[in-house]
């Protein structure tokens, strides 16, 4: 018999009992979890079915339901009817009319209906009332006049109004960018929204410098006075030859833009000493 491995032998066995008693301690572990999860479950349920028989008992024991009305009428529409032919129509319907609103329309003419609650098609009871909002009409206003003003004054004054505003131009003798006329005229009653044409000024007509220069005096200033161009001095100068009584010089220049009324000037030769007129 050796000594040595009986020794060994003991210490192996030895060794290999706490393994048992882990693996025993896991699966107690285990039942232990199982038993836990299981109970909440049950509370759960429970819970659940107390809920649902409280449910029932308040619903059906305690705060029943009311028993059904009667017979339900179809509300009819009564929009764009006057408040007698309303009053017919609903009491035809079974239905009464109820309060009376008012507003300001701007396409329902005056003492139109133009809502009502309930709407048609929904159901009310017998001789329930059915509110109404009766049309006052568009609200009218009187054109204010900005031919004093600015366009974009104008413009302003007009839209903050209620007004719809559209533009025109035209040349006339007003400074550019002011307001000319507007349509309708001022002073005039309308119904908002209403639409306002004005008419801008783009100043006045402008007309191109004829070239004067060879033409006798006369003939030039009856041409410059045709165009609504003013000869506002004639200056004679010394020339020989043909050149008497004929406009020699111009100013503005020919083909310049200018305004009906400016001011031109001539200078027309003649023999001898010049002078002014």
């Amino acid at each position: 018999m050796r000594l040595g491995g009986s020794l060994a032998r003991r210490r192996g066995g030895r060794g290999k009992r706490p393994s048992r008693t882990v693996a025993k301690s896991k699966k107690s572990g285990a039942r232990v979890a199982g038993a836990g999860t299981r109970l909440f479950a049950a509370l759960v349920g429970v819970a659940i079915v107390a809920w649902l028989g409280g449910y029932v008992i308040s619903t059906q024991l305690l705060f029943p339901a009311p028993p059904p009305t009667g017979d339900l009428f179809e509300v009819p529409s009564v929009r764009g009817l006057g408040l007698a032919s309303a009053r017919e129509r609903l009491a035809g319907a079974g239905l009464q009319l109820g309060l009376i609103d008012s507003l300001l329309h701007p396409s329902v003419p005056q003492s139109l209906i133009v809502g009502q609650s309930p709407l048609p098609g929904q159901v009310a009871t017998p001789n329930s009332p059915v509110r109404v909002t009766l049309s006052l009409g568009p609200q009218m206003r009187s054109v204010p006049d900005v031919t004093t003003l600015d366009e974009d004054r104008a413009r302003i004054l007009l839209e903050s109004s209620g007004f719809v505003v559209s533009i025109d131009t035209a040349h006339a003798q007003v400074p550019r960018g002011r307001v000319v006329e507007i349509f309708p005229p001022p002073d005039t009653i309308v119904a908002l929204p209403a639409g306002i044409r004005m008419v801008i000024s783009l100043g006045p007509p402008m007309v191109p410098m004829p070239s004067v220069l060879g033409l006798a005096e006369e003939e030039a200033v009856q041409l410059l006075d045709s165009l609504g161009l003013v000869v506002s001095d004639v200056q004679e100068v010394f020339r020989f030859g043909r050149d008497q009584g004929i406009v020699v010089e111009q100013e503005p220049a020919a083909y310049s833009e200018l305004e009906r009324g400016s001011e031109v000037q001539l200078s027309v030769g003649r023999r001898g000493r010049p002078k002014e007129h």
